[in-house]
């Protein structure tokens, strides 16, 4: 299905083809719903497969699983080989595929950690504002600085209980930590448990080599994440994958420009990413989009519209497939015109004119040529696909989920000691600590009467009624004795002196005359 340095798209009068030493430079795939952009999907999916390049994407609406299984002949597709100089090529093909299911059901459940998606993604997925954002920072620092892993949102929940205690203290270290801030994060976790996000987070999580295997037979292994759940939670949708393509950033090695791409993953309904994205993370995207390339990955978006997508990142999307668009309202216009601005235009053709009058399977092309300069946009015929068109039945799935060279790996959690567990164990020593300190000070009160610390303050031993005599201690008595007797001794002290005085001499001699009359 691809020629050795490139993959065949479809037919314009002559062969668009996309060169797969470009192919890392990133894409785009845009239409109305309905005019083919899963199709075009499959196409290049199939092509970078079979040329030793594996692929992710998502299934947004469980079409895109038949890739896993070979076409079945019918007449429009075998017209529309012919229509493009293609019947003699054209064959039915399955592709090797694994499915990936956040949820487990349709596919091996895929998860990262809390602390694999960081506090960016974690508060744009629990749509937090910048005090709230804040807090959690000052959480995972927190969380650095005592070695307590973040794994899943247990581990979180307890994090933010942790904080909440000691909010007076961290304040002083890191910044204001205010307690509402931390019931509303609280609260978000709430709602994202609702939305089965602890689904996503915990162990064992992906490792992204997983997702980058060939077969013995050098093709590329086709990864499809099912999303028809998934999107009844799109900000869970759009954090996962962006977290998955900072993941691949951060761990492949640097390898320039490769003869063909290690990698290319397909980011479908893209709008969903940039949909009131913060400005922080739609420079994270573009920073991201724009130095992945030199990883040996390809991006391509795939939405609706070409505005979905953020000026700063359409500009580094070289290789474009356009759709059909519909032009009923002057937005709509507004998007066909800038829609047709993106392409090196095309004397011939009128680009903004054709957009609203492509058919089904047509699509406006334009790549990236020799030097990555973009070829000239051309209307043309998209090339159907060898695998099925349509999604595979459930037995089918089962039966591919069970022959993964991956089958057994994620299915089943594991829960490792981490934060949670941590911090229950530090609580419990302080409490026994507290109450062995409790107990001395009890048996010191029992020995010596003395006031004992309970939690409330002091407490004075229980002597009875109030018009009972107040016992005191030992060493007040001895201090009150030992008082005593020194103003005795001063005493006699003062008398033996006054007998060597003449007043004490007069009083000896009567004293002893009184004596002799009486005797």
């Amino acid at each position: 299905m691809a020629k050795t340095d490139s993959i065949y798209i479809g037919g314009s009068g002559k062969d668009e083809t996309l060169l797969l030493k470009l192919a890392n430079r990133h894409g785009l795939i845009t239409g109305a719903t309905g005019t083919g952009k899963t199709v075009s999907l499959q196409i290049l999916a199939e092509g970078f497969s079979s040329a030793g390049v594996p692929v992710f994407c998502a299934d947004i609406k469980g079409d895109l699983s038949g890739i896993a299984k070979a076409g079945v002949e019918k007449d429009f597709l075998e017209k529309r080989a012919r229509d493009i100089g293609f019947s003699d090529k054209y064959s039915y093909d399955a592709f090797p595929t694994v499915f990936w299911d956040l949820y487990g059901e349709q596919g091996h459940p895929v998860r990262t950690t809390i602390s694999e998606v960081g506090p960016l993604l974690l508060a744009r997925l629990l749509e937090l504002n910048d005090t709230q954002e804040g807090v959690l920072n000052i959480l995972f620092e927190l969380a650095d600085d005592e070695g307590l892993l973040l794994l899943d949102l247990k581990d979180l929940r307890a994090m933010l209980a942790h904080v909440s205690d000691r909010a007076q203290e961290l304040s002083r270290l890191y910044g204001n930590v205010s307690k509402t801030s931390i019931g509303a994060i609280q609260r978000r976790l709430l709602v994202l448990e609702r939305q089965g996000g602890d689904n996503l987070f915990g162990e064992p999580a992906l490792d992204i080599r997983d997702f980058m295997r060939t077969t013995q037979d050098g093709r590329g292994m086709i990864n499809v994440l099912a999303a028809d759940k998934l999107m009844n939670s799109p900000k869970l949708y759009a954090v996962f994958l962006l977290w998955l393509l900072s993941e691949l950033f951060e761990e492949l090695p640097e390898v320039g420009d490769p003869e063909k791409p290690k990698l290319v993953f397909f980011f479908d309904e893209a709008h969903l990413l940039f949909n009131d994205a913060p400005k922080a993370l739609v420079e994270k995207v573009e920073q991201v989009v724009r130095l992945i390339r030199s990883k040996g990955v390809g991006v391509y978006f795939v939405t609706q519209n070409p505005m979905d997508v953020p000026e700063t990142i359409l500009a580094q999307l070289g290789n474009r497939v356009q759709h059909a668009l519909r032009a009923f309202t002057p937005r709509d216009q507004k998007a066909v015109r800038a829609a047709a601005q993106t392409f090196r235009p095309n004397p011939d053709l009128d680009t903004e004119r054709v957009i609203t009058e492509l058919g089904v399977g047509e699509a406006l092309v334009s790549t990236l040529e020799g030097k990555g300069i973009p070829s000239i946009v051309q209307r043309t015929l998209v090339r159907p696909p060898s695998s099925r068109l349509g999604p595979v039945t459930e037995a089918e799935r089962r039966e591919l989920i069970q022959a993964s060279p991956i089958f057994g790996v994620y299915d089943r959690t594991r829960d490792r000691h981490s934060a949670c567990e941590m911090l229950a164990e530090r609580a419990e020593r302080e409490l026994r600590k507290e109450e062995r300190q409790r107990e001395e000070e009890e048996r010191h009160a029992e020995q010596y009467g003395e006031p004992r610390r309970t939690r409330s303050g002091f407490q004075l031993p229980d002597f009875g009624r109030d018009d009972r005599p107040r016992r005191e201690s030992r060493k007040t008595t001895t201090k009150r004795r030992q008082s005593r007797d020194t103003v005795l001794e001063a005493g006699m002290k003062s008398a033996a002196r006054s007998l060597g005085s003449s007043l004490g001499r007069a009083l000896v001699r009567g004293l002893l005359g009184s004596l002799k009359r009486g005797f």
